[in-house]
């Protein structure tokens, strides 16, 4: 009786903490958006939404040990950031002093920005974010609220005139027309009014209570708003302000309380892998201050539910169906977030499909590719980009200033409509299908009587008969058997019927 009881209150817990990741993911799937009201902000997020593609690169001292960035400073018990590197990483503090050490050794000598620039413009890429500051609190920037940064006289780089990598990087890719983002993280593990050398990091969180230290705080506060006032300020135009850590907010998520309490987020261990401290960042202030530095500046206060996360950022995955609100699908290209050695880059049938399905969900797809410690890209990513330009020169008309046209898809068929009112219907190849289908058949939509349907890439007019329900297209088999891009095949419809 009691083994049968025990198995019956496991099962309880199992069904409390699926309940739990249920009810968070619906929270992150249907959070309520609260609009923008600033017409400059709206207007330039209409037209970051036409946009559909941009770049995301996270680098820092941490990829010198090819690791997961910062997290492994994290005292949260999670195998993905296990101290593995070093020469003591079972010594917490040891190993935070030697991770700290690596700004001495970062020497990114091969830093080229504008060859990334040229790489991603080529891919079809309109905007790009970059890290500034990863939640370790290393600035890859001049900041004067720290020496822990890349242009101090110990880091290794420091000496080189090109040192000051953001500033580098924005103007390379500002150059070549694009958007440019700052991605900024608003914990620091290496503040001392973050993490106070003395009390023991806990958790990801800052490790004292700031309604107990209101003066500390209020430091923290004050040199994080300072940071990011010196990028607003001294680093050219930035188009969107993109802030992670969502945990460093007013009420840190006071919703998921009830499903993530600490109870819940220990381990057979006994280790606390997260829990919730309020952590009032003034968000409202900064972004206030910000906008009148940079008009219309887009801010994403990631995962915190507000005004100030203009639009939201499902994390390496795609959603499974549009969302009612602006959003962007941020995923990892090869490796990780971070530079991993020999990492496998996702291949150009992946890469362009994914591409698709996000625009026809509505969305924008935000890239990562991670430089290595010596400043360089690996092959990988310059031949996925590669495939993702080979694409757009034929079918870019599918995606950029599309919208989500329903059903969206059907079967391996994706839709998006233009401005002028006319649908693609994109066909995704399958795994090793090199040739179009002799005729496609699509049941959810309708071409408008005396509609002309093209395949993109191609210049003559494709005949097409309606069935019963739906319609199907013929094509020939020149077409089909020499189609003018890979992987995915746009089919321009003029115009439906309504």
């Amino acid at each position: 009786m009691e083994k049968t009881t025990k198995i019956f209150l496991e099962l309880i817990v199992i069904v409390i903490l699926l309940q739990g990741q249920l009810f968070a993911q619906a929270i992150y799937e249907e959070e309520r958006y609260v609009p923008e009201t600033d017409p400059l902000v709206l207007e330039k997020l209409n037209q970051w939404q036409d946009k559909k593609f941009g770049l995301l690169m996270h680098w820092g001292t941490y990829s010198q040990w090819g690791i997961v960035e910062s997290w492994s400073l994290c005292p949260e018990d999670y195998g993905w950031c296990e101290r593995k590197k070093g020469v003591n990483p079972q010594n917490y503090f040891e190993y935070k002093k030697e991770y700290e050490g690596l700004k001495k050794t970062f020497n990114p000598i091969k830093f080229n920005p504008e060859k990334w620039a040229d790489a991603a413009k080529y891919a079809g890429m309109k905007y790009m974010v970059f890290t500034t500051k990863h939640h370790d609190g290393f600035s890859m920037f001049d900041s004067k609220y720290t020496d822990y940064k890349v242009t101090d006289p110990d880091c290794a780089f420091s000496s080189n005139p090109r040192s000051n990598i953001a500033k580098e990087i924005f103007n390379a890719f500002r150059q070549d027309n694009f958007w440019i983002g700052a991605y900024f993280s608003k914990p620091d593990w290496n503040n001392e009014n973050y993490w106070d050398p003395y009390f023991p990091p806990l958790g990801r969180n800052v490790n004292y209570d700031p309604i107990v230290y209101p003066e500390k705080w209020q430091k923290f506060v004050d040199f994080t708003h300072n940071q990011i006032m010196e990028l607003m300020t001294d680093y050219g135009n930035i188009d969107i302000l993109w802030l992670d850590g969502g945990w460093v907010s007013k009420n840190s998520q006071k919703e998921l309380d009830h499903f993530y309490s600490k109870k819940f987020k220990e381990n057979s261990s006994g280790f606390v892998k997260n829990t919730m401290v309020s952590q009032d960042i003034k968000m409202d202030e900064l972004v206030i201050k910000a906008r009148k530095k940079q008009p219309g500046l887009i801010v994403v206060d990631r995962a915190v539910h507000g005004k100030n996360q203009n639009y939201l950022t499902p994390e390496n995955r795609v959603p499974d169906k549009t969302l009612p609100y602006p959003w962007e699908s941020c995923i990892i290209s090869g490796g990780g977030w971070s530079y991993t050695h020999n990492a496998k880059y996702m291949s150009g049938r992946e890469g362009v499909q994914m591409l698709v399905d996000v625009v026809a969900k509505g969305g924008n797809l935000l890239l990562n590719v991670a430089p290595s410690p010596e400043g360089e890209w690996q092959q990988g990513a310059y031949d996925l980009l590669k495939e993702y330009g080979d694409w757009m020169k034929v079918n870019s008309s599918a995606i950029y200033e599309t919208k989500a046209i329903a059903p969206y898809k059907e079967n391996n068929i994706c839709l998006t409509q233009n401005k002028n009112g006319s649908v693609n219907f994109i066909y995704l190849a399958k795994e090793g299908e090199n040739n179009i289908p002799a005729e496609i058949i699509l049941k959810s939509i309708n071409p408008a009587k005396g509609a002309k349907i093209k395949l993109l890439g191609a210049k003559m007019n494709l005949k097409w008969q309606r069935l019963d329900k739906g319609f199907k297209v013929i094509i020939p088999e020149k077409l089909r058997n020499d189609p003018a891009s890979k992987y995915a095949w746009v089919f321009n419809i003029s115009k439906i019927k309504i």
